[in-house]
């Protein structure tokens, strides 16, 4: 390989700080999450069910995220850095075998939708803490990720269907071997 095209791929290795950032701020929100459990048990029994419900929709927001970071590393270190040879482990995640820069995108932006839903919800259950100018924004950027996701997932269809050739594995695109059905007695 020439000196310029080896340096440009070798490049894309600059990546892996970032992923590792990344695997940190991941044990960060463990930390978070562990506290705010500890927050919801020692509490529990001077919480109102509306505190209850606020706290527990924190937890699943620090999960949502959670899997938002692990969708990033793994996904964006599998595409654009390296495979991480884990073709046939126990638990290899089931989105790995086909995931792509499209794919990466519409399922980051699904994971968005879902955080700042949660977000939406919690300023619902207790309204009186934001203005109505804070709601309608939050409910802007909302409806915002929406249609972006929505434009994301139609924009990777139309590509994957346009171009299926350059989405798939070779072996994927062999035909399949048609076997005769056996006639019922």
């Amino acid at each position: 390989m020439r000196p310029l095209p080896a340096i440009i791929f070798m490049s894309r290795w600059l990546q892996v700080p970032l992923y590792l950032g990344l695997i940190i701020a991941q044990g960060v929100y463990v930390i978070l999450f562990i506290k705010e459990v500890w927050h919801l048990v020692t509490a529990s029994m001077t919480l109102d069910e509306t505190n209850v419900m606020l706290v527990v929709l924190g937890l699943i927001d620090v999960v949502m995220i959670s899997n938002l970071l692990i969708m990033v590393i793994i996904g964006g270190y599998e595409t654009f850095v390296s495979r991480l040879g884990v073709e046939g482990h126990p638990d290899e995640p089931e989105w790995l075998d086909h995931v792509n820069a499209g794919v990466l995108k519409v399922k980051l932006s699904m994971a968005l939708i879902s955080i700042s839903s949660i977000h939406l919800l919690k300023t619902f259950i207790s309204p009186d803490q934001n203005s109505a100018h804070t709601i309608m924004w939050q409910v802007i950027i909302h409806v915002a990720f929406l249609f972006s996701a929505v434009v994301m997932a139609l924009v990777d269809r139309l590509t994957t269907h346009t171009h299926p050739a350059h989405f798939h594995e070779p072996a994927a695109r062999e035909q399949p071997v048609s076997t005769p059905l056996k006639a019922q007695d």
